[in-house]
Order: C-alpha cells, then structure tokens, then sequence
C-alpha cells in the first residue's frame, strides 16, 4: 500500500475511534439518565414504556436524520435498539422496587 494512502487510512482511522468512544460516552449518559427515569416510574406506578413518547421520539429523530443527512431509517433502527434497552432496563427496576 502507498505510504500517503497508509497514513491517510490510519488519520481517518483514528478519527473514527475517537468518534466511537464519544458514542459509548454519551450512550453511558443517556442510560444513566434512563435509569433515574425508570426509578421514577416504578416508584410512582407508571408503565416501563411510553408508546406516545416513543413515537414522538422517532419523528423527532427521524428529522434530524434528515438535516445530517443520515439515513433516517437507520437513525429509526438505532433509537429502536435504544428504546428497547430503557424499557427492558425499566422493568428490570419496576420487578426490584415492587420486591
């Protein structure tokens, strides 16, 4: 491999890495919010999932997909995954406050 296209592929490389860890960062975040919010939940009687806000959160991602031009179905299918880990998650706390 030519040496200018090596040291290009290991800077856009490392910059993917860096991006990486960011993600995992502000996914940590967002989950430890997540939890405070299925705490709540449990301790106040609500449901783990809220469809309205979920469906909410969909448009809401699904248009600033669209202005990052990022594929809006992916963006669906990654917040899906998301979703289903807070309300997963959010049962897992209501179980242990009603214990």
């Amino acid at each position: 491999m030519d040496e200018d296209v090596s040291a290009e592929l290991g800077r856009l490389r490392h910059s993917i890495d860096n991006m990486d860890a960011a993600l995992v960062h502000l996914l940590a975040e967002r989950f430890a919010v997540t939890q405070q919010v299925g705490l709540l939940k449990a301790e106040h009687g609500l449901p783990p999932a809220d469809p309205a806000r979920e469906a909410q959160q969909i448009a809401r991602l699904r248009a600033l997909a669209v202005e990052a031009r990022l594929d809006p179905e992916f963006a669906e299918k990654f917040l899906g995954f998301i979703v289903a880990e807070v309300v997963r998650h959010h049962e897992a706390v209501l179980r242990d406050v009603a214990t």
